[in-house]
């Protein structure tokens, strides 16, 4: 027990280093935009609310760190809230430091999981305990009344909205790139499993399917490896805006073309507006929208006391095309500046 104190306490530690402030949702159904850091009512009768929040950290990509600005952001003292904060990519480490939330006797438990699997036990002693948990930003699986409600992307659909748009541009053949986010995320299997669809199909051809684990040198890597085999292809289907842009620093290297007219289509996930402004500027071809703001969301729902009408609610998301994309697009969906 002393060692799961020590890993919280320094996973705490490191967490305070970022100084952070953001927007929040204001509905239980909510398109992602910009705005100001979100006000809350005080905490009822004045008691200040234990929130144990357990996170991938913020450099995991730009949407991470909108996600962790927008938690802290909402959860802050001013709000009524104790935050201690736990980040890491890792699943038994998130473990480890929900573990250490429940001994330290939150009230509230928030959980972005690295993998959709292995919670159950933690969670059923949050339960025994009588801590609440909910569920941001993915999945798990875990039975439904261990948690009480579970604020996420429909990462299917969002899978779904892309490949759907890929086909829609009715190339002769689709030899695809795929490089992959963190293996076993729900964010993983929802962009994954519409694209895998395909392949066993037939009707697209699965040139490379390789995990980067969110990572932008190594997505160029892969890129790299496939441009050095000689074998070709015409689409990189990119898990999240960090990897496509690692994929692009490779395709620009090697003088292959890309974007619109380009030799090879460019998708990417997550709209950081400096992705929505290579679309813009016709160098990337497609991103879909993964809304980061689910804080003010479950701090309505704590604070109203009541149970929620729905065990899940989903951000409501749509996909962009360079081909239609506006600056109002960027400006009103685009993540950080």
């Amino acid at each position: 027990m002393k060692r799961i104190r020590k890993f919280v306490c320094a996973v705490v530690t490191a967490a305070m280093m970022f100084s952070m402030c953001a927007c929040g949702s204001d509905n239980s159904s909510t398109t992602a935009a910009s705005g100001g850091a979100a006000t809350e009512a005080p905490a009822p009768s004045g008691k200040t609310i234990k929130v144990g929040v357990v996170n991938n950290p913020p450099s995991e990509s730009g949407y991470r760190e909108a996600n962790v600005k927008d938690m802290e952001a909402v959860f802050s003292k001013d709000n009524g809230y104790e935050l201690k904060t736990a980040y890491s990519l890792k699943n038994d480490e998130q473990l480890q430091a929900a573990q250490g939330f429940i001994t330290e006797g939150v009230d509230y438990l928030l959980i972005s999981a690295a993998e959709t699997t292995g919670w159950d036990e933690v969670l059923k002693k949050a339960k025994e305990a009588g801590i609440k948990v909910y569920l941001f930003d993915r999945m798990i699986d875990v039975s439904e009344d261990l948690y009480e409600a579970a604020v996420v992307s429909d990462m299917a659909k969002e899978g779904d909205t892309a490949v759907q748009w890929l086909l829609d541009q009715n190339l002769p053949e689709y030899k695809v790139v795929h490089i992959q986010g963190a293996m076993g995320s729900d964010a993983q299997i929802g962009r994954t499993g519409a694209l895998d669809k395909q392949f066993e199909s037939g009707k697209m051809t699965k040139v490379v399917q390789q995990t980067a684990t969110w990572d932008e040198a190594e997505a160029k890597k892969i890129v790299e490896s496939v441009i050095n085999s000689g074998e070709d292809f015409n689409v990189i289907y990119a898990e999240n805006d960090g990897m496509a842009k690692g994929a692009v620093a490779a395709l620009d290297e090697a003088g292959i073309t890309h974007g619109v007219d380009g030799k090879v289509i460019v998708m990417g996930f997550d709209c950081n507006k400096w992705a929505l402004r290579e679309l813009l500027a016709k160098k990337w071809n497609y991103d879909g929208q993964c809304s980061p703001f689910q804080a003010k969301i479950i701090s309505d729902l704590i604070k109203s006391g009541n149970a929620p009408s729905s065990k899940k609610i989903i951000n409501e998301e749509k996909g962009f095309d360079a081909k239609t994309i506006t600056q109002e697009d960027i400006d009103t969906y685009g993540l950080g500046e």
